[in-house]
């Protein structure tokens, strides 16, 4: 009998170990597969119109086109990288909350001399049709650095603008992934088989206790077999 609870204290011994091994494993995959479906990538970044982006704002224009249905404004913004080299994006903002970027906007035109915080938005990457590229560049040299060397027109626009604007007024789709349930439910299950392992007398030990008895059993029977024909 004693020889028989060691062995089957063993078995759960190793089965909590494999459910722990399991469980960490589950646990990585689950975090990882969360940290990909809500990535925010950097606008410069970004290569399909599918991808939730954020821009850090440090300097900001008046708007140059308003959508007055949707009460919509486009606007010409830079962000600075910590090397200093700049990026001019266009970005489209609800009109109605332009007061939380006026002193960026004050700043970018020398209105004052006090840098304020950057601000970070995120949303959608829309692809810029042909009027709004037109009427990007006729006012592009109003925001534009005096000292940019480079005259932006419609066969370089891509190249520096990038063939996209981000869409600030665009929520983020809130998107099940089929991969991140499943890996959840896996979670659960050996959860749960570890609770019940842990008990004792389980059926899951007894069963493999059995298994083990009787293929033990077996071998012995097999050995007597021989030594009788020896």
């Amino acid at each position: 009998m004693k020889i028989k609870d060691e062995r089957r204290f063993t078995i759960r011994l190793i089965l909590i170990l494999l459910y722990l091994i399991l469980i960490t494993i589950l646990f990585v995959v689950s975090f990882s597969i969360y940290k990909n479906t809500n990535k925010i990538t950097p606008f410069r970044d970004v290569k399909s119109t599918n991808e939730y982006a954020q821009i850090e704002i440090s300097k900001m224009s008046d708007k140059f086109a308003y959508y007055k249905e949707n009460d919509i404004g486009i606007h010409y913004v830079t962000e600075t990288e910590d090397t200093g080299l700049w990026h001019t994006y266009l970005i489209a903002i609800k009109e109605s909350e332009i007061s939380k970027y006026q002193d960026i906007i004050d700043y970018s035109y020398g209105k004052t001399n006090v840098a304020p915080d950057r601000i970070t938005v995120s949303g959608y990457p829309v692809e810029i049709n042909e009027e709004l590229k037109a009427l990007s560049i006729k006012h592009l040299n109003e925001f534009l650095p005096t000292y940019n060397a480079v005259e932006i027109n419609n066969d370089n626009y891509n190249d520096y603008l990038t063939n996209c604007y981000l869409d600030t007024t665009i929520s983020k789709e809130n998107t099940i992934s089929f991969g991140l349930v499943l890996t959840l439910i896996l979670l659960l299950i050996v959860l749960i088989m570890l609770i019940y392992t842990i008990k004792e007398n389980n059926r899951i030990v007894v069963g493999i206790d059995r298994k083990i008895e009787k293929h033990k059993r077996k071998i012995i029977r097999i050995k007597n077999k021989f030594k009788r024909k020896k």
